[in-house]
């Protein structure tokens, strides 16, 4: 029996989706309206908007044309929705990790306005992780004997092998001998829901944002404290607004990744690039002293790793707060040195493809959770993950004002934290990522391009590639009027065709790789 959905016409009939891919594909206006519909053709829920869009000379201001989306193919002007995450929308997501893969390995290798002298300078991929908050299911392989990682058939150890763990305070096994396949769904789930500290998770999640912050200063404050032991000057630089300011000869450049794990905490891959300073030009990109080697970076990495902590403002359930900190696996490796695994295009291509995730790894993907929602999702006698969202509201709920502490000193690093209002509300506004509110990419302002620019760069290529005059812009007044194709055969239609073409250009790209290769074979 067909499970092909239906839709009613204006005059009550059931038509099917193939029905309406031949309607479509039959009308007179076909052509039109696919070529009308590519600029958001593989996106799964487009942008409907109507208005007036005027063609505008840009010295004169002076109006050449105008067309308002009535005389355009569905009455309407499609865009696509621009989600980053693959689970909402897989195109939109390819279009987004396309750019994140750019802007990661622009900041290793140079390139689009970054100076090719980049990749001379140290660099390290560090990877920092949550600690512990209770004992889950994991899948460990003690020593790969794979060729390749990616389809990796070794035989795991077994999960938590302890002959004389006995049971917890709850009565539940505390250990496990299964030896857990990848998909297995038990993986990071607790081995005691009761014994899991749920709340401190969530916690950790929101506050982790602030604990990379000042852990990336204690960094920055160790190499400069390194430059001053060698002998290592400060730069005297002059600020945009003309006062005259001594710098650390060297500074840190990251590009960052956030990962959820499938416990549901957060953990981050980092790559940080060491810098020096131009007295002339403090925004210029140059190779850091020499007396500043890589080694030096990884002591400040561990280092700062060890001793940053964050000491969360009070809270009616605890008191005195909850403390903050990293957990013990901080990974830090060089790359692109000889033998290594790791180069500059993999740890890109690693880094974008996180950047397009979210809580996919735990399982479930939430939506925003508001009062009339959030029942259907927490539970706090339910599952791992009802219990980390039911964590989230509950923390999260409006607290006695005078829980926020002491006022802020000099002295005091907590200051900026513990006088904020109410500095847990976010919780609930981030119950639906399990208290992470930061962003998947950051980076530092010098490390590398920005989307903005990338994007700026591929709207001028398609307003040549249309033959746009270099003097008219188009400026539209438009106004949101729905989201989503009309039928599912026009959403048919509009994602093959977009298939179609990035599966062209892809080709495309390996003939000219290949045709460059040939050509410097031949040299």
């Amino acid at each position: 029996m067909s499970t092909t959905p239906l839709t009613i016409d204006p005059l009550g009939l059931a038509v099917g989706r193939d029905a309406q891919v031949l309607h479509r594909a039959a009308s007179p206006e076909f052509s039109g309206w696919l070529e009308h519909t590519r600029p958001a053709g593989g996106c799964s829920r487009p942008i409907r908007l109507t208005g007036t869009i005027a063609a505008v000379e840009r010295d004169t201001g002076r109006i050449t044309g105008r067309l308002h989306t009535d005389e355009l193919p569905d009455r309407a002007l499609y865009k696509a929705c621009g989600n980053r995450r693959e689970s909402v929308c897989p195109d939109c997501a390819w279009v987004y990790q396309g750019d994140a893969y750019q802007v990661v390995c622009r900041g290793l290798t140079g390139g689009k306005g970054v100076p090719d002298s980049v990749g001379r300078h140290p660099v390290v991929f560090a990877t920092f992780t949550a600690p512990s908050f209770g004992p889950v299911h994991h899948r460990h392989i003690p020593r790969h004997t794979c060729r390749n990682r990616q389809r990796c058939d070794c035989r795991p150890a077994p999960c938590r092998a302890r002959s004389n763990a006995g049971t917890c305070p709850h009565g539940q096994p505390a250990a496990c001998f299964a030896r857990h396949d990848g998909d297995d769904p038990r993986l990071g789930r607790p081995l005691c829901l009761d014994c899991y500290d749920h709340a401190h998770q969530v916690v950790w999640n929101y506050f982790s944002g602030e604990l990379w912050r000042r852990t990336k200063q204690a960094a920055d404050r160790r190499l400069a404290a390194i430059s001053r032991k060698r002998g290592i000057p400060s730069v005297q630089v002059v600020t945009a607004s003309g006062k005259v300011r001594w710098v650390p000869p060297v500074r840190v450049s990251h590009g960052k990744v956030a990962e959820m794990q499938r416990r549901g905490a957060v953990h981050f891959h980092v790559l940080l690039r060491l810098d020096g300073v131009a007295p002339d030009d403090p925004d210029a990109l140059v190779p850091p002293p020499a007396g500043i080697t890589v080694d030096d970076l990884e002591d400040a990495i561990h280092a700062a790793a060890r001793q940053i902590t964050v000491t969360t403002p009070p809270h009616p359930d605890q008191p005195e707060g909850w403390l903050v900190a990293w957990g013990e696996q901080v990974d830090v490796r060089r790359i692109n040195t000889a033998g290594g695994e790791l180069t500059d295009g993999k740890v890109a291509a690693y880094l974008a493809k996180y950047a397009t995730k979210a809580t996919e790894a735990s399982g479930h993907s939430f939506t925003r959770l508001t009062p009339a929602t959030i029942d259907d999702y927490a539970d706090p006698e339910g599952d791992h993950l009802a219990r980390l969202i039911d964590a989230c509201w509950h923390l999260g709920r409006p607290t006695p004002p005078d829980m926020t502490g002491g006022a802020a000193t000099a002295d005091n690093r907590q200051g900026s934290l513990d006088t904020k209002p109410r500095p847990y509300a976010g919780l609930r506004r981030w119950a639906h990522m399990l208290g992470f509110g930061g962003h998947f990419l950051t980076k530092a302002r010098r490390y590398s391009v920005t989307f903005a620019l990338l994007r700026d760069t591929r709207a001028t290529y398609r307003r040549e590639e249309d033959d746009e005059p270099a003097d008219t812009i188009t400026v539209g007044t438009l106004t949101y009027i729905g989201a989503g194709w009309l039928s599912e055969g026009d959403a048919l239609l509009a994602n093959t065709a977009a298939r179609q073409r990035r599966e062209s250009r892809r080709i495309g790209r390996e003939e000219l790789a290949h045709e460059a290769w040939l050509t410097g074979a031949a040299a």
